[in-house]
């Protein structure tokens, strides 16, 4: 009898145990599932960052085709050194579409649902297609400096299969230094985290990258150009006070002698050499490259304001995983690809020939109604003279290789802007071989 009772304590002890552990797989499921499917307070957050996060990749993406159908349209934007700003365009429309796309995805999940492999290629593409953003901006930087610093050497040291031979580098260095580690399996640790949802468990993937990898990628993608730019835009504004140094010495009053006609000639002759040197640089070629410069520089600005923080905790993750935050870490990535969207905006907003570019190409396919409130009359091809309905504003756009010129009058009648014209010497004065930027 007691080995019966024995057998059975020992059975119902048994079942005890298994209830208990299916209990416990029970609460564990619905921890993992109410908190995800039913709690509003997540939704809600859910909701808003991809909404915000949608809205950011189609300004990214609209942004940057925009860039690249202006200068593939416009004669005016066909130069040398907007090839750099095309290159740029195309990194940051990849950054948008095959990166930021499922970036987001990714992080709004929580998990990565498109397989083991599309990870490491999805990573390979995040590295080169930022890499060669930077890189880009670097070499525009150094296109503006020789632009500015010696505009007579400019056009033979810069030509066009120079500035695409650069571009090819750019992109190959960006290709090696993501595709070749990352196929070889030296970017992370061997092994991967993973994310228990619903009682399944789903791989993620983020940039896990090893200390090696992420010291000499960074090196390599951020830490040298980065050096390289602020290098140049320090010699540039040297040059500048240089310059004004210059032209104030230049300028400068000359002690003049008693005699009074001699007085009265070397003043004329002062005020003639002034306004000479006035014209002179502050000539729409002058201004033009000034006007690059600042573009370049705000640019240039922005883009260390994105990218800085990213780099500096990339380094610190890589040696100390549990330093960094998650959501610290994806919010300063989140701002690092936030910078493809910027660059579109910088250009409508602080150079004349994109926004002019971004106007035409916006309102190419509105009917005629919509126009209001100019008119338009074309001369030819290249030139194109708008006027007011009333008599006192005249803005003349002369268009010859994509330079203009703007002109204001307070008499002109709009029959005399029929008869208007701008001559050749005037057209090559508007800035004709300045790049956009």
């Amino acid at each position: 009898m007691e080995p019966f009772l024995e057998e059975e304590n020992r059975t119902r002890a048994q079942l005890m145990d298994s209830s208990d552990y299916v209990v416990t797989v029970n609460e564990t499921d619905l921890e993992n599932e109410i908190p995800e499917n039913q709690d509003p307070v997540t939704m809600m957050s859910i909701l808003v960052v991809g909404t915000f996060l949608t809205l950011l990749i189609f300004l990214s993406v609209a942004g940057n085709i925009l860039v690249c159908v202006a200068i593939y349209t416009d004669r005016g934007l066909r130069r040398i050194g907007n090839l750099f700003l095309a290159s740029l365009a195309i990194a940051d429309l990849f950054v948008a579409s095959l990166v930021m796309t499922f970036a987001g995805v990714n992080d709004i999940l929580g998990y990565w649902i498109f397989g083991a492999q599309f990870c490491d290629t999805w990573v390979a593409f995040d590295v080169m297609c930022s890499t060669a953003s930077i890189l880009n901006l670097c070499a525009i930087s150094l296109d503006r400096y020789i632009h500015i610093k010696d505009p007579l050497r400019y056009g033979r040291w810069v030509t066009r299969r120079v500035a695409l031979g650069t571009i090819a580098t750019i992109w190959l260095l960006a290709a090696l230094i993501s595709f070749v580690p990352i196929s070889l399996g030296l970017h992370r640790p061997p092994q991967p985290l993973v994310y228990n949802a619903g009682g399944q468990n789903y791989p993620t993937c983020a940039l896990d990258l090893t200390p090696t990898y992420a010291v000499v990628s960074s090196c390599i993608s951020f830490y040298v150009p980065c050096i390289v730019m602020i290098g140049i835009y320090c010699r540039l504004y040297c040059y500048a006070q240089k310059h004004v140094k210059n032209i104030r010495a230049i300028t400068r009053p000359i002690d003049l002698p008693e005699n009074s006609n001699t007085k009265k000639s070397m003043k004329q002759k002062n005020k003639a050499l002034h306004i000479h040197l006035h014209n002179h640089h502050s000539s729409p070629y002058h201004v033009s490259d000034h006007k690059a410069a600042v573009t370049v520089g705000i640019i240039m600005g922005v883009f260390l304001i994105c990218w800085v923080p990213f780099f500096c905790i990339n380094i610190v993750a890589a040696f100390c995983k549990t330093c960094i935050p998650d959501i610290t870490f994806k919010i300063l990535t989140w701002l690092g690809y936030s910078n493809s969207a910027f660059n579109p905006i910088i250009y409508s907003i602080f150079n004349t020939e994109f926004r002019e570019a971004f106007k035409r190409i916006l309102t190419a396919h509105y009917p005629a109604w919509c126009k209001c409130g100019y008119q338009s009359v074309s001369l030819n091809t290249n030139d194109k003279f708008v006027t007011d309905y009333g008599t006192k504003t005249v803005i003349v756009n002369a268009r010859r290789n994509g330079s203009f010129g703007e002109f204001s009058s307070e008499h002109l009648s709009t029959e005399s802007v029929h008869q208007t014209r701008v001559n050749s010497t005037e057209r090559d004065l508007f800035g004709e071989g300045v790049s956009a930027i």
